[in-house]
Formats: C-alpha cells, sequence, structure tokens
C-alpha cells in the first residue's frame, strides 16, 4: 500500500500563489501520491481563539482517520531540506497517510494541537499562510528529488 499525502491549507490561494503551488504539486505528483484539500476561513465575526477552534474543526473533517498529522508550527523542529527528506522516505515507508496542515492567519487552535504527531517549523520569522503553502511544496518536491538522487537540490553539505 502506498502512502497518501495530503496537504490541508485554511483559504484558497490567490492567482500567483496558486500557480507555485499548482507547479510544485504537479511535479511532486510523479514522486509521492499527493493531494491538496482547502478549508473555508472561519468568519471575521469571530474572536480569533473561535476562528482557530472553527478552522481547526473543518481541518479535522477533511483529514481521513489514521492519518498521521504533521503541522506547520512555528513552535515545532526545524528540518533541514535533507532532514525532510528522510522523513519523506519513513513516511513512504511506514505506508501509512500523513497531512501537512497549515493554518490559516490566525494560527491552529487547541484541537489541531492535540491531533497533531509532530510540528514542523519553517523558522521564527512571520510569514503568510499563503505563502508556507507554496514553500511546503517546494520543499516537499525537493525532498523528493533528495531522495531520487536528482540535481534539482544544490545542498550545502
Amino acid at each position: 500500500r502506498l502512502m497518501k499525502l495530503y496537504l490541508v491549507g485554511v483559504g484558497r490561494l490567490r492567482p500567483a500563489f496558486r500557480e507555485a503551488c499548482d507547479d510544485y504539486l504537479r511535479r511532486l505528483g510523479r514522486m509521492v501520491n499527493v493531494e491538496e484539500r482547502e478549508v473555508r476561513e472561519a468568519g471575521q465575526s469571530l474572536a480569533p481563539p473561535e476562528r482557530r477552534d472553527e478552522e481547526a474543526r473543518r481541518i479535522l473533517a477533511r483529514i481521513p482517520a489514521g492519518t498521521a498529522i504533521t503541522l506547520l508550527d512555528p513552535r515545532g523542529s526545524p528540518w533541514s531540506s535533507e532532514q525532510l527528506a528522510s522523513r519523506l522516505d519513513s513516511w513512504r515507508l511506514a505506508a501509512r497517510d500523513r497531512a501537512l496542515v497549515i493554518g490559516g492567519a490566525d494560527g491552529l487552535g487547541d484541537a489541531m494541537l492535540k491531533a497533531a504527531y509532530e510540528r514542523w517549523s519553517l523558522g521564527p520569522l512571520t510569514l503568510p499562510h499563503e505563502l508556507v503553502r507554496v514553500i511546503v511544496t517546494e520543499q516537499l518536491y525537493r525532498a523528493g528529488t533528495i531522495l531520487q538522487g536528482h540535481p534539482y537540490h544544490r545542498g550545502t553539505g
């Protein structure tokens, strides 16, 4: 059984971000069974904690039962591209579906934090969630090329 990778993000991407994300997803799709799922943002009338909770409910509803969840979270562990490649390889070998979750502009709700298997940080920068989705798809593609020995990745070591 092949692992399926779900990329779950809150909100729709604007055209420039959509185009970049689609390009990397198309390339990544040659290496990994990947599916992107978008979740509607919670209403602006809600306070940020309620928005996070509502978006967490929507995200969890879009992830199949038994799927391991990795959150993009600034409080998570930073991974190099090579470390991500190693993780991607181990995820594929385990053959357990995996969801990479990118929260909305207000962050992640408690239910989402509790459901997470692990947390991945892109570093201490504050980044727009649309850009994070592009970075994540590019890094997943890069990880796949590292595993294939493809010259796309020019690491520092």
